[in-house]
């Protein structure tokens, strides 16, 4: 009696290929609902078995404080799990919002499995325990930018960020004090867009 252990079920492995569809971006909701209700009402269920908007969870501060939020990570595409034939070709293809599919010209190329791994993931099934990854941080200014600092010394003096250290949540701002811009070491919460 050999015991069953949970291995990972890779997207890949699951029927059909894999295919990126280009849409409107910010439609990609809405296209998805619309290709789901195509494949349905023409009956295609046995073709067309899967579509997935890539997201990722991302930290942004809001209000001084981290929030986590889902963000796409490729905004105007989707990727669609089918069989490729003249019909599942022809449903994706008109489907309100769809611009197209990413290819070598006339022709969709599926994903190799490192692409589809890469972007969805190997899941495990019924391990509702695994941890996920952390969230990466997305922040909401760019070095060069001026910005507020909010907290400790410094508060409510403007400066200039330097350098942004996403391991570590701090940024360098150089700050204008005494008339000479000094770099000043600062967590993420103690900042703030202008």
């Amino acid at each position: 009696m050999t015991l069953a252990t949970e291995t990972p079920v890779s997207p890949f492995d699951l029927p059909g290929d894999w295919y990126v569809v280009h849409s409107y971006s910010g439609y990609e909701n809405k296209v998805r609902a619309n290709l789901q209700h195509r494949v349905h009402s023409l009956h295609l269920e046995d073709r067309i078995f899967d579509v997935v908007i890539p997201m990722e969870d991302v930290v942004e501060i809001k209000g001084g404080r981290k929030v986590t939020v889902p963000r796409k990570v490729f905004p105007g595409y989707l990727m669609v799990r089918m069989r490729l034939d003249e019909e599942s070709w022809q449903a994706v293809r008109n489907t309100p919002g769809v611009t197209g599919f990413v290819g070598s010209g006339t022709k969709p190329t599926p994903l190799s499995r490192r692409e589809v791994e890469g972007v969805i993931g190997v899941r495990r099934e019924a391990a509702e325990g695994t941890p996920k990854a952390a969230p990466r941080y997305k922040p909401e200014w760019d070095v060069g930018e001026t910005v507020r600092v909010t907290g400790g010394p410094f508060a409510d003096f403007n400066g200039i960020i330097e350098d942004i250290n996403l391991d570590q949540s701090k940024v360098r701002v150089l700050v204008n004090i005494f008339g000479r811009d000094t770099p000043v070491e600062l967590n993420f919460e103690q900042i703030q867009k202008l």
